[in-house]
């Protein structure tokens, strides 16, 4: 046996007992008929996902049309579960092996923060350091998203099977430990089995606040801080010059979720208030819990250790008139920072308690300099020990969380904006029909309004209901801003951004609810726009270097410190232009505008728009900040975290500090180490960017051809995959299409992306690259794979592309998506498509091999082979119920049955691909 099969035998094992735990609970429940008919349709799938078995096939279509409705959903939720448990498995495994790689000591591994920090020191680079975090900036953005599916109620029945199996990895038992632990797991996975997979009604916005709020408990609110001290102990270690220091605020993780109003009409200037307060009051009951801890410990008594005076002081001040702590003067300075946070919290969230003459916090920073208070204190009179537990973690909390806990990001439609401001200009001026200007005339007409003092509002007209909660949105942010600080609302993202004119119309609107001041020209919020078609892609560069030759609009950068953020939409330029295109032309956006702003003077910070799945954008963190052009990250980064990719990155506490690690050593290594180290040779192969051009066409025109220029493909993907049901399961608050219609134009790119991977063929993340290559190779016969391979081994950016596209493919099964194409019901039309589909797959497949040098695939990954491994014989079997079910229910038998067992379907396959949305 190998080592790494050595080391895997625990995974392996701790899945079959998980298995094993779950069929027990199947027996007891369902009875032994139920549970064989279960394991019988599991062998057939194996024998026809391995031997592409005609006879287990047609066996299994016998087995599964025998069904009754009933024996359906017991199938799928079996499955469903199964796969579940598996990532369970595989999330305690990744943390054991990292356990074990730092407990022997090895050398660190690539991603970590020890493994970056070392190469900067090694590079000679270490004096760099102090002005990279000064101005570093790195932010997950937490995003809802209809890829979601699953309730935070299975949520926590994971994580609780997720702990006693942590419990065996960490704690030497007992055979009667081992007893109990074992018994506490079969509990867990009864009660798992018992919970319902499915929601009842759908999601609220609220709703969704709450869900992306509970991994601030799971792990953001201590994780995040323990970081930053991790990273200052590190750096104290390597250089003397580091000890005591305190790191900027550079990394916080944000949030999109109860401010995205592109396509949700449900988020209103009530929910942003709502979602504000809200995070508020997560915030400060945390650190309410944590001053309750920390008074608990510091019971210091004065007549065994002074303390400084200023602490006298703030003791004196507490309302703790109790003679048991009168000598206790770290416990009452505790007790009446307590009590002013608990009446900060009645004002902020409306809960708590406010004593007679306590004064609420103005201000996170005031409550940091009574914490200071504390931590000077305990430093000064020789206990600087205690100073660096607990309290230290909740200063850095207070410091990067504040009162609001999250930036939450405003993002709206383009088109949106335009509207409104056509509205208001129609109002002020009759007869001018803003909407009939060109693009010149926009710019010269808003900026004559934005140097006007005067508003384009009046409290006497009566405006539509869009432009109504539009000017409402912004006045709602203005309050914010006093409540809780300009660092709770931060940024104005536009969709669809395509235009200058673009931008400005957000800049009129901020000037109308008094978040711009036209006589300073201060701005208060960052407004950034999102390219996002390919067309956009190409255009952004041009419209940033026009919109810096403003004299207002770069006024309104030099109140924001001369940066300016853009956001890169990694979803719609791949639904717009396909998965190679794609990737291309956001390369080379990112090139063009380095070049803009290096030319201006601005500082660039880009925000990229990845999906969980590589068809938007999706593929490990690591890897594609490295992968980034020279000069896109300078030390700042923005990136989504979207819908179930949330779920698997920071339910755990130890993944998610994995991930945030991630994130933050991918930045310092972009930014401080040689380009020549990140990518060797790339800026020696200019030719590797004209191969690049010459892929990407074919690529574009191959993709366009099939989804936007063939005959019936609409039909085809409406009745191949579970689009139409998949717009009807209750797993998030906005509609899968942007309008009412069934047009692959109007559909969002999620719903798009999550239909191929609920059918296994993931389109999105592959299909035009066979074509590409065989073209290129007919036009490049002397040396043309000799260029690709070259581009594999030399280019971190093809190599990534490469990369994910290995891992889609690995996941694809074209058997299966076969079974899925006669769900279409013209013949003609199914085989038409069906058959470019799969001869494309082939070609796609035979073109990875011949760059990279596999004979399988993910073969430079035994970690996700391993994961295919284990899963997929559960995954298989959801695919070919889902399609029986789709079958009887296109043809008529649509009760509440027939929607529940597509719909746990749905739930259980992507629980089981993990990042197919």
């Amino acid at each position: 046996m190998q080592m790494n099969e050595v080391k895997d035998e625990l995974l392996s094992s701790d899945i079959r007992q998980l298995g094993r735990l779950l069929g027990d609970a199947i027996r007891n429940h369902l009875g032994d008929p139920a549970f064989e008919r279960i394991e019988h349709v599991r062998q057939l799938a194996i024998r026809f996902r391995r031997d592409n078995d005609e006879a287990a096939r047609a066996q299994l279509s016998d087995a599964l049309q025998a069904l009754s409705q009933e024996e359906t959903t017991q199938l799928t939720r079996a499955f469903s579960y199964f796969s579940l448990l598996a990532n369970i498995a595989e999330d305690q495994h990744h943390i054991r092996r990292t356990r074990a790689h730092l407990i022997a000591g090895s050398p660190p591994r690539q991603g970590s923060l020890s493994h970056a920090v070392g190469n900067v020191f090694d590079a000679g680079k270490a004096d760099a350091l102090e002005t990279f975090f000064e101005d570093a900036f790195v932010s997950p953005v937490f995003t809802a998203h209809p890829t979601e599916v699953q309730r935070k109620s299975i949520q926590n029945c994971q994580m609780a099977i997720a702990r006693l199996l942590s419990e065996r990895d960490r704690v030497q038992m007992t055979p009667e430990e081992a007893e109990q632990n074992e018994e506490a797991l079969g509990r867990g996975i009864v009660t798992l089995w018992q919970t319902r997979l499915l929601r009842t009604s759908k999601l609220s916005v609220m709703d969704e606040v709450a869900n992306g709020l509970s991994f601030y408990d799971h792990t953001i609110l201590r994780e995040l801080p323990k970081l930053y001290s991790s990273l200052e102990t590190m750096l104290a270690q390597r250089d003397a010059r580091w000890e005591d220091a305190e790191l900027p605020n550079f990394m916080k993780v944000g949030s999109w979720i109860g401010g995205d109003r592109d396509g949700n009409p449900f988020v209103t200037a009530d929910i942003l208030r709502s979602t504000l307060q809200t995070q508020a009051d997560k915030v400060l009951d945390f650190y309410l819990g944590e001053l309750r801890k920390l008074a608990s410990q510091l019971s210091l008594a004065q007549i065994l250790n002074a303390c400084s005076e200023p602490l006298r002081a703030l003791a004196e001040r507490s309302a703790d008139a109790s003679p048991h702590r009168v000598d206790e003067p770290y416990r009452r300075a505790l007790h009446g920072i307590h009590a002013r946070l608990d009446a900060t919290r009645v004002v902020l969230s409306g809960k708590g308690k406010q004593a007679d003459g306590v004064q609420p916090y103005a201000a996170a920073s005031d409550l940091l300099a009574d914490l200071d208070v504390v931590q000077h204190s305990l430093v000064s009179n020789g206990l600087r020990a205690l100073a660096r537990g607990r309290l230290r973690q909740l200063r850095r909390a207070v410091k990067v969380f504040g009162f609001s806990l999250a930036p939450l990001d405003l993002r709206q439609n383009s088109d949106v904006h335009e509207r409104v401001v056509g509205e208001l200009f129609a109002g002020a001026q009759p007869g001018l029909v803003y909407l009939d200007l060109d693009e010149e005339q926009r710019i010269s007409l808003l900026l004559a309004e934005l140097e006007s003092p005067r508003l384009l509002t009046s409290p006497y007209a009566q405006y539509s209901e869009e432009t109504t909660s539009e000017l409402d949105i912004f006045r709602a942010v203005r309050a914010a801003h006093v409540k809780y600080g300009k660092e709770s609302v931060p940024n104005c993202i536009i969709s669809k951004a395509a235009s200058v004119s673009d931008l400005l119309e957000v800049a009129l609107l901020l000037k109308e609810v008094g978040l711009l001041r036209q006589d300073s020209r201060e701005v208060d919020v960052n407004i950034i726009p999102l390219f996002e078609t390919i067309d956009d892609l190409r255009a952004g560069p041009a419209i940033m270097a026009r919109a810096f030759g403003l004299p207002f609009y770069r006024g309104l950068l030099a109140s924001r410190a001369d940066q300016q953020e853009v956001m890169l939409g990694y979803s719609d330029s791949n639904k717009d232009g396909g998965f190679l295109t794609s990737g291309w032309e956001l390369y080379k956006a990112e090139i063009e505008l380095v070049t803009v702003f290096k030319q201006e003077q601005i500082k660039l910070r880009l925000f990229h728009g990845r999906g969980g799945s590589v068809g938007r954008g999706g593929g490990p963190s690591y890897e594609a900040i490295l992968a980034q052009p020279a000069g896109a990250v300078q030390g700042q980064i923005r990136l989504t975290e979207q819908g179930e990719v949330i779920t698997a990155k920071y339910a755990n506490p130890e993944v998610g500090r994995r991930n945030l690690e991630v994130l933050v050593a991918a930045t310092i290594q972009s930014t401080l180490l040689p380009q020549a180290q990140l990518q060797p040779k790339a800026s020696a192969g200019a030719g590797h960017l004209a191969a690049m051009e010459e892929l990407s066409g074919t690529a574009l025109n191959a993709y366009r051809d099939l989804v936007y220029g063939t005959d019936g493909f609409e039909q085809y993907f409406w009745e191949s995959t579970v689009i139409a049901e998949i717009a009807a399961l209750n797993i998030g608050s906005r509609p899968a299409s942007r309008k009412k219609s069934t047009s692959i134009e109007d559909l969002r790119a999620i719903p798009w992306v999550l239909s191929w991977a609920q059918c296994r063929l993931m389109l999105p993340g592959w299909f035009g690259f066979g074509s590409a290559v065989q073209a290129y190779l007919a036009a490049h016969p002397a040396d043309g794979a000799d260029v690709l391979r070259g581009m594999y081994t030399d280019w971190p950016f093809f190599t990534s592309l490469l990369s994910n596209m290995d891992m889609v493919l690995a996941k694809s099964d074209i058997a299966i998506a076969g079974k899925y194409a006669e769900l279409v019901k013209d013949k003609a039309l199914r085989d038409a498509i069906f058959t470019r589909i799969r001869a494309e797959y082939a070609a796609t497949l035979d073109a990875l091999k011949l760059i990279t040098g596999q004979e399988e695939l993910q073969q430079a990954n035994p970690l996700m082979q391993r994961s295919i491994r284990n899963r997929f014989p559960y995954i298989d079997p959801l695919n070919h119920v889902q399609v029986e079910l789709l079958k009887r229910f296109r043809e008529g038998k649509q009760d509440a049955a027939a929607r529940t067992g597509i719909h746990l379907s749905i739930n259980g396959i992507a629980a089981g691909l993990r990042n197919s949305g």
